[in-house]
């Protein structure tokens, strides 16, 4: 029934239509995992996956009808530019889609009484990040125990730019993996750092729902872009699986799609290099 909710056709015409979608979506998978999971005494630890979990289940049709048409799109249309014209609807739908994700995600890490458990993984990640110097610390702070401590340097300037964007690429090449083996499924890899980027805006905020708007400013400054590169690294392996799976790749009709795909990397690749900077010179100087 979730399914028949949006098709990706009406979501490219309207696609802010997807943010209410993505509330609704995470609101639901928060909802399931916490009555399912969070009394259980040794599952309760997990619940932050079990969250990512259903709200793949949920998502995992729009994104699968929406790579089917984008990779229909290679064949109809012509040229470059009309092509990324044409995939930056689907772009647009998704980047609501997560905008609906972010905002449920963060009212739940600070509303719900134990939002600190329910996104503990999360919380962890969040800490390797940005404390790696002092991770046990770091985890603790924020309501959470832990045995053992990750540690590393701290790095600035150049040097974190190029740590974040090699580490934002072996989250793309994964992206890419992910839709090329099922063509949805990138969707857990974007849902995660939905719920990561959500525990990160709790924390920034310090669970203070009613500055919600300037911590989704402060994170989306670099986080949009981020994601954006994500997605369509996502619908470039969707589109190349889809493409195979319907016999699409022998003579000129192959080589146009991997002519598409591989431009649909490039500039993935490139925002991601752009997002970097933002995040390391331009969010702390606003924030």
């Amino acid at each position: 029934m979730l399914e028949l909710l949006v098709n990706p056709k009406k979501a490219e015409r309207k696609p802010w239509q997807m943010f209410f979608i993505g509330l609704f979506y995470a609101a639901l998978s928060m909802i399931f995992a916490k009555l399912v999971f969070a009394s259980d005494p040794v599952l309760s630890k997990y619940v932050g996956i079990f969250i990512i979990t259903f709200c793949v289940i949920f998502t995992m049709p729009f994104m699968y009808y929406t790579i089917k048409l984008e990779e229909r799109k290679d064949i109809i249309y012509d040229g470059e530019y009309r092509l990324l014209k044409e995939h930056g609807k689907a772009i647009i739908a998704f980047l609501w889609l997560f905008l609906g994700f972010i905002i449920a995600f963060s009212i739940g890490y600070m509303a719900l009484p134990e939002g600190e458990n329910m996104f503990r993984a999360q919380i962890e990640t969040f800490c390797q990040i940005n404390r790696p110097d002092n991770f046990e610390g770091c985890i603790n702070q924020y309501g959470l125990k832990t045995s053992s401590a990750v540690t590393g340097n701290f790095l600035r300037g150049a040097e974190r730019v190029l740590s974040i964007f090699s580490n934002n690429i072996y989250v793309l090449i994964f992206t890419i993996v992910f839709s090329l083996i099922f063509g949805a499924g990138a969707i857990f890899i974007l849902a995660w750092n939905a719920t990561v980027i959500s525990a990160a805006i709790g924390i920034f905020l310090k669970s203070d729902i009613s500055q919600l708007p300037i911590g989704i400013i402060r994170y989306m400054i670099h986080g949009f872009p981020e994601v954006a590169s994500y997605f369509m690294a996502a619908l470039a392996g969707g589109i190349l699986s889809t493409a195979i799976i319907r016999h699409d790749n022998r003579g000129e009709k192959f080589w146009a799609i991997l002519g598409d795909v591989l431009m649909l990397i490039i500039a993935a690749m490139a925002i991601l290099l752009l997002a970097a900077l933002i995040e390391v010179f331009i969010t702390p100087r606003v924030f």
